[in-house]
């Protein structure tokens, strides 16, 4: 019995599951390992790696660039967590897998960004510089689940045998020496010029606050003399002020007077006035009362035949929708018969028609089998054949056709062959027979005559066909007595 192991990882461990019960790949702190699962322990600890990077600028110009990058798992996502425990987690971050993986990404964007800026530009602009060497490289750890922490890059150095920043620095360390000389002479131009402008304004300013002071006292002794005046003007005025408002305080007297007895005119006609607006407004009431009585009761009279109508319209729309659901159930009733008795129908059909198809089946797989056999049965018959023979494919070949009639087949194609035209037609004796020279016909006769016939019938085959006869049948011999030979083909 396998019993489950629980285990926890470290601060800066992850533990990455996989296994049974376990879809893709599962992260966790600590967790519980089944039969059938099996983990590793992921680090996500940053590490530092410190490159010299050799790219070019723009102008052809090579430099060195010393960089430190702290490059490590992305904890602060699931998804480039699980990526890196993925690609990642069978590698040391500090094996040279990784370190090789992280400098070639490096090197790759520092080259590419060095090529577009002039050296100027990347000197001058180290900060943008960096920022874009961060976020190229960035984007192409990202698709490893890797993450920059930090990156710092430092004073750019020469390539041996291309001394461009150190003359670069004795350019500016000249430029600095000349500027200090020419910053000294002119301090000593400003010093002197300074001495006399002090001397020259603090003459004018004297003159100035004397003026100045001229000014103000005549300023002061003309707006004494203005007060008076004004003074004097303002007494005049608040007097011719109170004789107006007396004056307006007696015209608005008179104005009152004349306005409460309008006012006491008014209010009595305006009390008659109210007492025939009233009369009139009650009355109107009355005939609204009136109007009201003999609305309700019509509108009584017309609800009570409009209610009665809409209850008979409502039952005879009941009793039709009723009806029409009972003609549309029949309809449906007398449908899925139908379509019961065609699918009964067509189960039968394809039932036949299986039937059928499993009895062709099962002939075309006897015939099969049969052909199988009989070839199984010809093979063993050739290799008996072939056995009783020694092994000689000629013999079989030559005792196959003669079995099967090839020879037989052969003439009878020559002789239609040859019909309707004039061959060379050789005519033969046997010459004396058994007869002859043992003085009487004897049971051999037919015999020796069959034999008798062979030479001369097999040379003529061969003259008019070039064929051999097989060697175990006969050799045929030339004028000069030597023997044909027969070439077979094996």
């Amino acid at each position: 019995m396998i019993i489950p192991l629980y285990r926890v990882a470290g601060p800066s461990e992850y533990l990455a599951i996989t296994g049974w019960n376990v879809a893709d790949i599962k992260l966790a702190k600590k967790a519980l390992i089944l039969p059938g699962q099996r983990f590793v322990r992921v680090n996500v600890s940053p590490v530092n790696y410190t490159f010299e990077v050799q790219a070019m600028s723009a102008e052809k110009l090579p430099f060195l660039l010393p960089a430190v990058f702290t490059i490590g798992p992305r904890v602060d996502s699931d998804d480039s967590l699980v990526l890196y425990a993925k690609l990642m987690a069978p590698h040391d971050m500090c094996s040279n897998h990784v370190n090789e993986l992280v400098q070639g990404i490096i090197e790759g964007e520092t080259r590419v960004l060095a090529a577009s800026m002039t050296m100027e530009e990347i000197f001058r602009g180290t900060k943008e510089f960096k920022k874009e060497v961060f976020d190229k490289v960035q984007l192409e750890l990202n698709q490893f689940g890797l993450v920059i922490y930090n990156a710092n890059i430092k004073q750019l150095v020469d390539v041996r045998g291309h001394e461009y920043f150190s003359y670069l620095g004795q350019k500016t360390q000249m430029e600095a020496a000349n500027q200090a000389k020419v910053d000294v002479a002119e301090a000593k131009m400003k010093g002197e010029i300074g001495a006399k402008l002090r001397q020259g304004q603090t003459a004018q300013n004297a003159a100035k606050i004397d003026a100045e002071t001229m000014i103000i006292s005549t300023q002061r002794d003309g707006e004494g003399q203005k007060e008076e005046v004004k003074v004097k003007s303002e007494v005049k005025i608040y007097e011719y002020q109170k004789e107006a408002d007396v004056a307006k305080a007696s015209a608005e007297l008179a104005a009152q007077k004349a306005g409460w007895e309008k006012a006491a005119q008014l209010a009595k006609v305006e009390a008659k006035q109210a007492v025939s607006i009233r009369e009139a407004e009650l009355q109107v009431e009355v005939e609204k009362k009136n109007a009201l009585t003999r609305t309700e009761k019509l509108r009584a009279e017309l609800l009570s035949e409009a209610t009665v109508e809409y209850d008979i319209k409502v039952q005879e729309a009941n009793r039709n929708l009723y009806n029409n659901q009972r003609e549309a159930d029949a309809n449906l009733y007398e449908k899925q018969k139908e379509a019961e008795a065609e699918k009964a129908t067509a189960d039968a059909a394809f039932y036949s028609r299986q039937q059928a198809a499993d009895a062709d089946l099962y002939g075309k797989k006897k015939e099969a089998e049969g052909i199988v056999a009989l070839a199984q049965a010809q093979g063993f018959y050739i290799s008996t054949l072939l056995k009783a023979l020694d092994g000689n494919y000629a013999a079989l070949r030559d005792y196959m056709m003669i079995n099967s009639g090839t020879f037989q087949e052969m003439a009878r194609i020559n002789a239609e062959a040859i019909k309707g035209l004039q061959p060379k037609i050789s005519i033969w004796s046997g010459g004396a027979t058994l007869e002859g020279r043992n003085g009487s016909g004897g049971s051999m006769k037919d015999v020796a005559e069959v034999y008798s016939m062979l030479p001369p019938l097999l040379k003529t085959v061969h003259e008019q066909t070039g064929m051999l006869p097989p060697t175990w049948l006969a050799t045929l011999t030339d004028a000069e007595g030597k023997g044909y030979v027969a070439v077979v083909d094996k």
